[in-house]
């Protein structure tokens, strides 16, 4: 491989705004791949210009009306971030893109060691000389099949957050539930979900602790960390389930 080209200076980045969505675990690493229609692996090819780099995919952004479309987000070897449509990424992959020959335009001064595709490791990441002390195994959380339907939950207040909104710039007003649980004939316990702090909701004066029942329709979506907001706004726990339009609301 040669060295980098001054062509990856002048790379027009396009940075995301604010926090992005991260992968829960590999399984949903490979959903998002599959929904994508890109093959289920850690690197990918960037063209431009005639060359070609390696870059990661390290998240993705949602955007859209029901919040359903994805921007990606790609990590190239000198450890800058850019966003890129999923469509466009696919067409790179392909040896016919641009009808032209790319050059490999790496960085040797980034080993494969360093920029490990099975681990998903950023070049700017350091390896210790300490000894490597084996990881505890996590049981993975039960992946949730979630109705498309409207349907009736109870829930619990935990917690008034701060969720950045990267559409208008600002930190949004969010509730953060637990004991969630959704109603019917068997029923689903989700745990932690965050819904909008919405008008409706603030009609109630909604405090910790107290205990709710609402129809709404919940989607898998993390709930995005604020900015620069004090200690008593930050959730100690991810929040990977959001609840849409709470109606017939009871307060318990």
């Amino acid at each position: 491989m040669g060295s980098v080209s001054p062509e990856l200076i002048s790379i027009s980045y396009l940075p995301p705004k604010g926090d992005y969505e991260n992968f829960v675990d590999e399984s949903h690493y490979a959903e998002k791949l599959k929904e994508w229609g890109l093959s289920s692996k850690k690197q990918f090819f960037y063209k431009e210009k005639n060359l070609q780099y390696l870059v990661i995919i390290k998240g993705y952004e949602v955007y859209g009306k029901n919040e359903v479309l994805n921007t990606i987000i790609i990590e190239f070897q000198d450890g800058n971030l850019s966003c890129i449509h999923p469509a466009y990424l696919k067409e790179m992959q392909a040896a016919s893109f641009g009808k032209g020959e790319y050059t490999d335009a790496l960085d040797v001064s980034v080993s494969s060691d360093q920029y490990d595709n099975q681990t998903l490791k950023s070049p700017k990441e350091e390896k210790s000389n300490e000894p490597v002390k084996k990881k505890e195994k996590k049981e993975k959380p039960e992946k949730l099949t979630l109705p498309e339907e409207k349907v009736h939950f109870s829930a619990t207040v935990k917690q008034f957050s701060l969720s950045w909104n990267n559409f208008n710039e600002e930190n949004d007003e969010v509730i953060v539930l637990e004991k969630v649980i959704i109603q019917q004939d068997e029923p689903i316990e989700v745990g932690l979900a965050w819904c909008s702090h919405s008008k409706t909701l603030k009609k109630f004066e909604l405090s910790t602790g107290d205990e709710l029942e609402f129809d709404g329709k919940i989607v898998k979506k993390k709930l995005a960390k604020g900015k620069d907001v004090e200690e008593e706004y930050i959730v100690d726990a991810p929040v990977l389930y959001k609840i849409n339009n709470p109606s017939k609301i009871k307060k318990g």
